[in-house]
């Protein structure tokens, strides 16, 4: 797409914010059309939940934590790619995390799961700034040094062994993951930028 920077990432971020506050406050029946059920999603062809449930989320905490991962990383992200495309590829992956969390839901009986949040996009915009900026250092809780892609590692270990550990408590593992997934394939596909390639060559 043409090269073009609109700050869409303060546009997704004031989106979250609007909906979250609409769906607490003002109208909390919201909540059970735009997050992702299964059951009502086959059920009732409730099939733009797919997309919705990544606007809608569980609490201030769960919204705090994915907007402010989405503004440190997103912003720089969108200035590396352009505002059309880094919102083509929040959405597609967001959406695609979305599907293939119904699937896996779906084919493993876990009808009645409810899904909302940002985070599988959000993680799909942490892999691709990782892609983009793989010498840059993140400082976990302000203190900690992590080069991007050692970040990133770090994540899907986590990700992968709370996905299989006993108490995996309300979060959406398989979506994070699933998120990392098809934005490796983004980048991959569409942009020509091979994510372990960048990583490797960022340590010689």
């Amino acid at each position: 797409m043409p090269f073009k920077y609109y700050n869409v990432t303060l546009i997704l971020i004031g989106i979250n914010v609007a909906v979250f506050f609409i769906s607490y406050y003002i109208a909390p029946t919201i909540y059970n059309y735009i997050g992702m059920n299964p059951a009502l999603v086959v059920a009732w062809n409730w099939w733009w939940q797919v997309f919705t449930y990544m606007f809608a989320h569980a609490g201030i905490w769960h919204l705090l934590f994915n907007m402010l991962g989405l503004f440190f990383f997103g912003v720089q992200l969108e200035r590396r790619i352009g505002s059309n495309e880094y919102l083509l590829f929040y959405l597609l992956t967001g959406t695609l995390a979305g599907l293939f969390s119904l699937l896996v839901y779906w084919a493993t009986g876990a009808y009645h799961v409810w899904l909302v949040g940002a985070s599988g996009a959000v993680f799909a915009v942490l892999l691709a700034y990782a892609t983009y900026y793989p010498t840059s250092t993140i400082l976990i809780f302000g203190i900690i040094p992590v080069k991007a892609p050692v970040l990133i590692v770090g994540y899907a270990a986590i990700e992968i062994f709370s996905m299989f550990s006993r108490n995996q408590g309300n979060v959406a593992h398989l979506t994070h993951l699933a998120g990392f997934g098809f934005a490796f394939l983004y980048l991959l596909i569409r942009l020509r930028i091979n994510p372990v390639r960048e990583f490797l060559d960022s340590r010689r």
